[in-house]
């Protein structure tokens, strides 16, 4: 009889466990389909004749205040920055967010979401590559292999994108792959500082930064007239800022602490095919068999690249621009 409470407790222990794995798991589907429209909101935005400085200015002007408050949530009780952190985080923001997000803006400009989901997907073969070339990190014959298979997916797609006389797919897909490298600088420099400052509150200051860069980027190229858009552009923004932007990035923040980074990783391979799905439905995008094997290589290739990365904010990185 006494062994009686014990099991149920133990019951009840794992029945917690079972949810709370149940709920990071969900976390991560939905950060990982959040972060996927993204590229469709602004291919829509762009149908209204609005351009890449304008249409980002808006977006972070709407998300400032979430990635504000967020860094002042993750901050308190916290040692405040040195002049150290301020300078680091004040370089990440600005490779890592408003860089990356900038010229993925503007390669959407050319071509079509899927391929852009595909080329930004690729970031942790180019944090590979960073990490030989400046640290000499070893490189195995298994992640060079993996990562043919994710290039070879990106000429297949490319190829069935690109039409005679068509140099605008090359330019985007050039401006989406420049944002990708943009990323993975940020990547590759934040791991001193996401250990001192924390995942949360160095997302919430670098991104913070990276809205100021953006409005300061319109005012200094754009007439203050261009922010007269189409209010259907305002709408897409605000959508974009909120369901898009700030929310899966908490989402998949708490996901981490719920099912760790490996699961939440494996989760973000949804990004892409939901991003495919959402193109054609949405978008009117094509459909076909070179599509479909290209995407296959490219996820192969990049969950082949990705098994022994552990660090959480490349879960994060990959989607966030």
């Amino acid at each position: 009889m006494p062994a009686r409470p014990v099991e149920y407790a133990m019951t009840a222990i794992e029945n917690v466990a079972n949810k709370k794995r149940t709920a990071g798991l969900l976390m991560a589907v939905f950060g990982a389909i959040a972060f996927s429209g993204k590229a469709i909101i602004v291919k829509l935005a762009y149908r209204y004749g609005v351009d890449a400085v304008t249409l980002i200015m808006y977006r972070m002007l709407f998300a400032l205040p979430l990635f504000a408050a967020m860094a002042w949530w993750a901050s308190r009780g916290q040692a405040p920055l040195t002049r150290k952190d301020w300078l680091g985080v004040l370089g990440l923001g600005f490779s890592g967010y408003y860089m990356a997000s900038y010229l993925d803006f503007a390669g959407l400009q050319y071509i079509s979401a899927s391929l852009e989901r595909l080329i930004l997907y690729l970031n942790p073969t180019l944090v590979l590559l960073l990490g030989w070339l400046l640290y000499g990190r070893r490189v195995r014959g298994q992640q060079v292999a993996a990562m043919g298979l994710s290039y070879a997916g990106i000429v297949l797609v490319f190829a069935h994108e690109l039409q005679p006389g068509c140099s605008h797919t090359v330019w985007g897909a050039l401006l989406v792959l420049a944002s990708a490298a943009m990323y993975a600088v940020y990547l590759v420099y934040s791991g001193e500082l996401v250990k001192r400052l924390g995942a949360l509150r160095l997302v919430g200051l670098a991104t913070s930064v990276a809205c100021l860069f953006c409005l300061l980027q319109f005012v200094l190229l754009r007439p203050l007239s261009a922010a007269l858009v189409a209010p259907q552009v305002l709408w897409l923004s605000l959508l974009n800022a909120l369901l898009c932007t700030a929310v899966p990035v908490l989402l998949v923040m708490m996901a981490i602490e719920r099912v760790g980074a490996g699961i939440t990783a494996q989760t973000g391979m949804l990004g892409p095919l939901s991003t495919l799905l959402m193109g054609v439905l949405v978008l009117g995008e094509p459909f076909n068999a070179w599509i479909v094997v290209g995407t296959a290589l490219v996820l192969s290739g990049v969950y082949m690249v990705s098994r022994p990365a552990k660090p959480a904010t490349v879960l994060v990185a990959s989607e966030a621009v």
